[in-house]
């Protein structure tokens, strides 16, 4: 072991110098290899696994399409009641909300419309079983709804992947 020469603060820093090496030369080292450890956490935060939320009021949808996505590193919750879904909605915690449209209760647009009061900066999509006829309805009622967003039934799992990576 090196004996302990010397021991001088600079700016809260100590470089304490061991024969001929300074500790600054290795508080540098450290601190750099901090800041790399930093940004690799920040990327991993930034590669979090994102949070869907999936309202259907089919069970075997809801089953199919959660496991088609959680398999894909996405983290679902997901409800087969409408009312339910708004209830337990937490504000910020959703990168993407997936509505059936046609929903018994509450259908699809009353809760866009409600979690838009609620979180107006979370992303929705419609999951629909209409055909394309029934978007051009849809845009003139939410004209600020990307088509992008709007995903027919059946869809196959590849594309609903692409479509939700594409979209996130």
């Amino acid at each position: 072991m090196t004996p302990f020469i010397a021991r001088k603060y600079y700016d809260e820093n100590i470089t304490t110098i061991h024969g001929s090496k300074s500790c600054h030369d290795v508080i540098s080292r450290e601190a750099r290899k901090k800041s790399k450890q930093q940004q690799e956490e920040q990327i991993q935060k930034n590669r979090r696994n994102k949070r869907i939320l999936l309202v259907d009021d089919e069970y075997d949808v809801i089953f199919t399409i959660k496991l088609v996505l959680e398999r894909n590193g996405f983290k679902v919750d997901s409800f087969n009641d409408a009312s339910e879904a708004l209830e337990n909605f937490m504000i910020g915690l959703y990168d993407l909300v997936i509505l059936d449209i046609k929903m018994p209760g509450m259908n699809g647009f009353s809760l866009y419309r409600e979690i838009k009061k609620l979180d107006d900066e979370v992303m929705i999509c419609f999951l629909t079983a209409a055909d394309e006829t029934y978007y051009d309805a849809l845009k003139e009622y939410y004209p600020d709804i990307d088509e992008n967003c709007v995903i027919h039934k059946p869809v196959d799992n590849d594309s609903l992947i692409k479509r939700i990576r594409s979209i996130l």
